[in-house]
C-alpha cells in the first residue's frame, strides 16, 4: 500500500521535505544570533549611559577611534566655544522627524586641544544654502557634558560625503577632517551635548540613542523552528491520507468487480 512512496512525485516531495528541515533550523539559529547581537548592543548602550561621567580626555585623544564600549559614555570638558569656526551638518532630523541642521562647534580645552561638540538641532530653510542664524553658546570658560560618539563615516552611516556644499556645511562629523580644517589637535570622535541646556530651546539637544528591537528576532527564530517541526508532521499526514485514499479506491474497485461477477 505504501509503494506509492517510490513514485517520482513522492520522492521529490520527500527530498524537498528533508531539505526544508535543516534549512529552517539554520534560519532559526540565524535569527537567534541576530537577537543575541542586538541584545548585546542594547546592553552596551545601557551600560554606557549608566556609567558615571568622566573627563573626555580619559577616553579620547587626537587620532583616537572611539570604541563600542566608549560610545555613549557621558564625558565632561572645560574650555571655550569657538563659534567663529562653527559648522552645520546637513540633513539631520529632530524628534519630530523635521529635517534641519546639527550645529557642530569646536570647543577649545584648557590645554589647547579641540573637542567637537554637537550642540543639537536647528531648523533649516527650504534652500539650505545660506548659513543659518544659530543661537550662541555660553560665553567664556564653560564646562560641557555630553555623550561620546564615534566619528561618522559613509560606511557606518550610509550618508554620502557630498562635496561642493555651501560654505560651512558638512555631511558627516569626522574628527580627522576637522583636524585638517582647523589645523589643531582634535580629539577623536565628538560629543552630543547634554548640558548645559540651551536658553530658548535652540539648538534642540540630541536625544538618547534608541534601543534595537531584539524580541522580533526571537519570535522569528521560534517560528522557523516550529516550521521545521511541522514539516515531518505534515509529511506523515499526507502519506497517511494518500494511503487511506488508495485503500478506499482499491476497496471500491473490488466491490465493483465483485458486483460485476455476481451479475
Amino acid at each position: 500500500m505504501y509503494r506509492f512512496l517510490l513514485s517520482r512525485q513522492w520522492v521529490i516531495l520527500t527530498l524537498v521535505s528533508l531539505l526544508l528541515i535543516p534549512t529552517m533550523i539554520r534560519l532559526g539559529f540565524w535569527q537567534m544570533h541576530r537577537h543575541d547581537l542586538r541584545a548585546a548592543r542594547n546592553q552596551l548602550v545601557s551600560d554606557a549611559l549608566a556609567a558615571r561621567p568622566v573627563p573626555v580626555e580619559d577616553l579620547s585623544a587626537p587620532g583616537h577611534a572611539v570604541t563600542s564600549t566608549e560610545r555613549y559614555r557621558t564625558v565632561t570638558a572645560t574650555g571655550t566655544f569657538d563659534t567663529a569656526r562653527e559648522l552645520v551638518v546637513r540633513r539631520r532630523v529632530n524628534a519630530d522627524d523635521a529635517v534641519g541642521f546639527h550645529v557642530l562647534t569646536p570647543f577649545v580645552l584648557t590645554d589647547g586641544k579641540v573637542l567637537l561638540v554637537n550642540r543639537g538641532w536647528i531648523p533649516a530653510d527650504a534652500a539650505q544654502t545660506a548659513f543659518p542664524k544659530i543661537p550662541a553658546p555660553p560665553h567664556g570658560r564653560t564646562t560641557v557634558t555630553g555623550r561620546l560618539m564615534a566619528d561618522e563615516t559613509t560606511a557606518a552611516s550610509g550618508i554620502k560625503d557630498i562635496k561642493g556644499l555651501p560654505d560651512r556645511q558638512i555631511m558627516l562629523i569626522n574628527s580627522e577632517q576637522e583636524a585638517r580644517r582647523l589645523g589643531a589637535a582634535v580629539l577623536g570622535g565628538y560629543i552630543a551635548q547634554t548640558a548645559p541646556e540651551p536658553k530658548g530651546g535652540l539648538p534642540q539637544l540630541v536625544g538618547e540613542p534608541g534601543r534595537e528591537d531584539s524580541a522580533l528576532n526571537l519570535a522569528y527564530a521560534i517560528q522557523w523552528w516550529l516550521f521545521s517541526a511541522a514539516v515531518p508532521v505534515g509529511w506523515v499526514v499526507l502519506v497517511r491520507r494518500e494511503a487511506r485514499d488508495r485503500r478506499a479506491a482499491a476497496a471500491g474497485a473490488d466491490a465493483q468487480e465483485t458486483q460485476a461477477v455476481s451479475v
